[in-house]
């Protein structure tokens, strides 16, 4: 955990939730407590469909509410997408971008999380962008050259380190139960430190740098406590209310 920097915790509900999931962010919301609100941010990213009423849900809480992807314009004739300005109307502070689930199954470049990138600055949201190396990358001796060729080709120029994030998710480890090791986890995030100070220098020890891929209450402790990592993101454990509170309070440094 790096010292001035707020852990963050964000949950990615991905493509799941209905109305009825409502009840979990009142869930999340009443064992937010003032102590951990004192020392750990909150974030929930749930489907668009449910952006707007999350958003009124957690009004007041502390608790932050982001996007999970946006279209690079703020408008125009894109059947079916979403621009930064409407996840900002909607009540979103953030949006999740680049994710793995995205570059693989919607053949998502760098270059365009980049565009992404500066589409949610421009809208006034902290963009939470994604990296992280396939199985075979890591197996190669390749995952270090992949995720911080990622970091230059998707973190924009101008990105502001006190409203950047970035989440490195080992690909083979998202959903599967499979978790780097502590020592793994400590090199990448000290390569993606590296990689960024060479882009904003001194500024990107501002950056928080999460930390995603089977994240439970089990392992959350030990991997947050790992140097540089400054908080989680989380996909399935997040859709319980007990799951999330607990990791949130594993990263809790007060």
């Amino acid at each position: 955990m790096g010292t001035g920097r707020r852990p963050l915790v964000a949950g990615n509900w991905k493509m799941n939730g209905l109305r009825a999931h409502l009840a979990l962010v009142g869930e999340v919301r009443a064992g937010y407590d003032p102590g951990l609100a004192r020392s750990v941010d909150l974030l929930v990213c749930p489907p668009a469909t449910l952006l707007h009423a999350v958003a009124e849900a957690a009004r007041g809480s502390g608790i932050a509410v982001g996007g999970q992807d946006a279209h690079p314009l703020a408008a125009g004739a894109f059947t079916g997408d979403l621009s930064a300005e409407m996840l900002a109307d909607a009540g979103a502070s953030h949006v999740i971008l680049g994710h793995s689930e995205r570059r693989e199954g919607h053949a998502e470049t760098d270059a365009l999380v980049r565009e992404k990138a500066f589409a949610a600055i421009r809208a006034g949201l902290v963009p939470v962008i994604c990296v992280g190396e396939t199985l075979a990358e890591r197996e190669g001796g390749r995952a270090i050259a992949v995720v911080t060729g990622q970091i230059r080709g998707s973190v924009p120029d101008d990105a502001r380190p006190d409203r950047t994030v970035v989440a490195y998710e080992p690909v083979w480890a998202i959903g599967t139960g499979r978790t780097p090791t502590v020592a793994d986890v400590a090199e990448m995030h000290a390569a993606i430190r590296a990689e960024l100070a060479a882009r904003m220098g001194g500024g990107a020890e501002d950056v928080r740098i999460l930390y995603g891929g089977s994240v439970k209450p089990g392992n959350a402790r030990e991997l947050l406590a790992v140097e540089n990592v400054d908080g989680a993101l989380v996909g399935g454990a997040s859709l319980v209310a007990a799951d999330f509170l607990a990791i949130a309070r594993a990263a809790d440094r007060s």
